[in-house]
């Protein structure tokens, strides 16, 4: 047999009806949870884990062991596999390989025959994939690093409501990324005080203002006066620069039928836009989907509380992963980092989470962390949200590094602004369409981007205060979670 590691070696399981089926324990792989010659089918999903075997666990054992208990399997044997068609729900381990620079760890590729998994359900998808398997002792860590889901899945979903492509036609605006900005503080502010810094921020400039992700129904603040108070502001900013505004009302609550009746409330005052956080959950966010699509409303979706199974690289769940889930489950806005602010996020890795989002077909790419080809069938893309810890002074990189199709949130860059709120808006809108304007005439703004903000800023006050204030502040930390791969031709970034 060939060593553990090696991509071509072969399994031992044991194919004798009798023998297989005896009461007692077998090793995984003895069982059917391993092929090394299995090639995936069409309609497989397909999941590559990082895993860590604990010392003395071989590391085929260790991914034949991820196949049987995020399918079929338990710890020894049982006899009604038999009732099934257990050859094809057994999911197959079948390729190993040490992951590059991290020893220890390893890549294992397991495939899952679609028919193991509920139609247009995520949180059916997320049980079988990361359900038991996680908390596994022989494991020491596992992560699921990405993962391919077919056609034939992808079609079950229904995707984003509105889409990148629609909204920009509701909003009518092309050719340059959108700007939006948090209210901040995040807590404290009342509803009138609140509604004053959406009107401002809007009327400066901004495209959007929008609720942070723990502003609920405090008591300082009722969800229904902020509601209420926020859409005066939009409406009023929208009448005095007769563009189209929004601001995401975060509907985030205790119950569905609470955010139900606050979603309906946004509806009924005229927001084109609801807000809500990660942490509700797969089937909440899929009614919400659904809800949605019905009322031609935009979903932001505010990634809360990923950090805390997606930021470590030996153990969670990848956010590449948790961008495809989100594409399918519904939501037309997606905080997907900003590579050069305050929050996690090597540049190459976050420009594969913006694929993912964006693209008709996302091919393999290893030095931004995307190992599969992934065709999404035409679903609607989503808009990716740069925000966390960014400037004024910070332009030419944002859109350098991701384009056009994204919002650039600036909170505190935007309600810091030494002259105010709407001070800070008119800074961040003509730095922003200096930039467009200068890349549009085919200058580099990757490295004329300080000296066209400066030249912007002889002309415009408040981009000057903007850029003296925070000048090179940056957040430049080593990041956690950047992609690991064996370099070779093919392979460049």
């Amino acid at each position: 047999m060939n060593k553990p590691h090696e991509p071509g070696a072969t399994g031992d399981q044991i194919l004798d009806k009798k023998q297989r089926y005896s009461a007692g324990v077998l090793k995984y792989r003895q069982m059917g949870y391993w092929d090394g010659d299995y090639v995936p089918k069409a309609t497989d999903v397909v999941c590559l884990f990082r895993i860590t075997p604990q010392e003395g666990v071989d590391p085929i054992e260790a991914a034949a062991a991820v196949a049987g208990e995020s399918s079929t399997a338990t710890w020894t044997v049982v006899w009604t596999d038999r009732l099934t068609a257990c050859d094809s729900y057994r999911a197959k381990a079948y390729k190993v390989e040490p992951a590059p620079g991290r020893p220890g760890e390893f890549f294992a590729w397991v495939a899952y025959d679609l028919i193991l998994f509920e139609e247009g359900s995520i949180a059916n998808m997320t049980a079988s994939l990361i359900g038991n398997v996680f908390s596994f002792k022989p494991l020491k860590a596992a992560r699921l690093e990405d993962i391919h889901i077919p056609v034939a899945y992808v079609k079950t979903f229904k995707g984003p409501p509105t889409g990148l492509i629609v909204e920009r036609e509701r909003l009518d605006k092309f050719g340059r990324p959108l700007l939006g900005a948090t209210t901040k503080p995040k807590l404290g502010l009342s509803g009138r005080n609140y509604g004053r810094v959406i009107y401002e921020g809007l009327k400066g400039g901004l495209d959007f203002m929008k609720d942070d992700e723990n502003i609920n129904s405090q008591p300082f603040m009722h969800w229904r006066d902020r509601f209420l108070y926020v859409m005066d502001g939009v409406n009023k900013a929208s009448a005095a620069t007769g563009e189209v505004k929004g601001s995401y009302l975060n509907i985030t609550a205790a119950t569905m039928e609470d955010m139900y009746e606050r979603a309906e409330f946004a509806k009924e005052l005229g927001s084109i836009v609801v807000m809500v956080d990660l942490v509700i959950g797969w089937t909440a966010i899929q009614s919400i989907a659904n809800w949605a699509r019905k009322n031609d409303m935009l979903v932001h979706m505010h990634r809360a509380g990923h950090g805390t199974y997606t930021r470590q690289k030996n153990h969670g769940v990848s956010f590449r992963v948790i961008a495809k889930w989100l594409r399918l489950a519904g939501c037309d806005h997606l905080h997907t980092g900003t590579a050069v602010g305050k929050l996690e996020g090597d540049p190459l890795t976050v420009q594969g989470y913006y694929n993912i989002c964006r693209d008709s077909y996302t091919k393999q790419d290893l030095p931004r962390g995307l190992f599969f080809d992934q065709d999404w069938a035409d679903l609607r893309k989503v808009m990716p949200v740069a925000s966390g810890g960014i400037h004024a002074g910070q332009m030419h990189q944002l859109i350098d590094l991701f384009g056009d199709d994204v919002i650039l949130q600036f909170g505190g860059g935007t309600i810091g602004h030494p002259a105010g709120v709407q001070a800070g808006a008119v800074a961040n809108r003509v730095a922003l369409e200096a930039i467009v304007k200068a890349r549009n005439e085919g200058k580099d703004i990757k490295n004329e981007g300080p000296e066209i903000l400066q030249k912007a800023a002889q002309f415009c006050t408040p981009l000057k205060q903007a850029l003296d204030t925070w000048k090179d502040v940056s957040f430049n930390y080593a990041s956690t979670d950047q992609s690991d791969y064996a370099v070779t031709p093919s392979t460049s970034a």
